[in-house]
């Protein structure tokens, strides 16, 4: 059976992104293990040796026993008949206790929440989520607080037309199907006059290869100004979620429209954003 991992720090948005993980977990027949990851103050010198293997021992219940609550108390008090599992550990760092909890479970999704419910811009600048991005062996999903789980009806998938794209996408299409929902795969093109139609047929051709899920639309749009119109294209399209592929490889258009792109994503504020790391397609 899958896992959906869902990391929380009792932020604000805590209790939307919990719900919002259950919801996923349990439309796709999947486990849910939500996990907080904690530090413990550095302490140096011999005489902490005593003190400080008691300090682990009842902060690790504590934190359990919190988090065990906090669940309880929003999602229902029967857990383990809801295939959830809560789990409490310390690392050194956030990020990595949360990638090494996902390969462990071979975590179909990382869900996480947003820091601001408008602003995007200390979660994605923040070196947490940029390492759970690039490092993540699996997808995650930052949830604001003011999503709305139970209506996932339009997913918008950016590309630039990589091979990546294409396991990117059928993975949405596995989430998609469980909600019947639409997936509109969208690319902005800044030469008005370029070949962006040509492409996005050849695209189509190869992603319908290998993606069989029907409701799927594939749509080009041409613009000098890729941010502001991809957001006019999710109001428009009142999308539920947007999905997008992060990358390393150079050229002025794939850093613009996406590095560029998640570091302006505090205007979209709302919307669930799925990042994919290209390693793992």
């Amino acid at each position: 059976m899958k896992t959906v991992i869902c990391a929380i720090d009792y932020a604000k948005n805590a209790v939307t992104t919990i719900k919002y993980a259950r919801e996923i977990s349990s439309k796709m027949g999947a486990n849910l293990l939500v996990i907080h990851v904690y530090q413990l103050p550095l302490m140096l010198g011999l005489e902490f040796d005593v003190f400080y293997g008691e300090l682990e021992k009842i902060t690790l219940k504590k934190h359990n026993s919190n988090l065990k609550s906090f669940c309880k108390k929003h999602l229902g008090k029967n857990l383990e008949e809801m295939n959830i599992k809560t789990e409490s550990f310390e690392a050194l760092s956030i990020a990595q206790g949360i990638i090494s909890k996902a390969t462990e479970h071979k975590a179909f999704m990382v869900v996480i929440g947003m820091k601001k419910e408008s602003a995007l811009e200390d979660l994605f600048m923040g070196n947490t989520t940029i390492n759970l991005i690039e490092k993540a062996p699996c997808p995650i999903l930052a949830i604001p607080e003011s999503a709305d789980s139970k209506k996932v009806k339009t997913i918008v998938y950016a590309t630039d037309f990589e091979e990546e794209d294409i396991g990117a996408i059928y993975k949405v299409s596995q989430i998609a199907n469980k909600f019947n929902a639409k997936i509109k795969v969208v690319h902005i093109d800044k030469v008005i006059n370029g070949d962006g139609n040509i492409k996005m047929e050849w695209f189509k051709e190869l992603v319908l290869q290998k993606v069989t899920y029907k409701k799927i639309e594939f749509n080009v749009l041409f613009s000098e100004e890729i941010f502001n119109t991809l957001k006019n294209y999710l109001d428009t399209n009142q999308a539920d979620m947007v999905a997008m592929l992060e990358r390393e490889k150079s050229g002025f258009l794939k850093k613009l429209f996406y590095r560029g792109l998640v570091k302006e994503m505090e205007s979209f504020g709302s919307i669930p954003l799925l990042s994919f790391n290209e390693v793992n397609y």
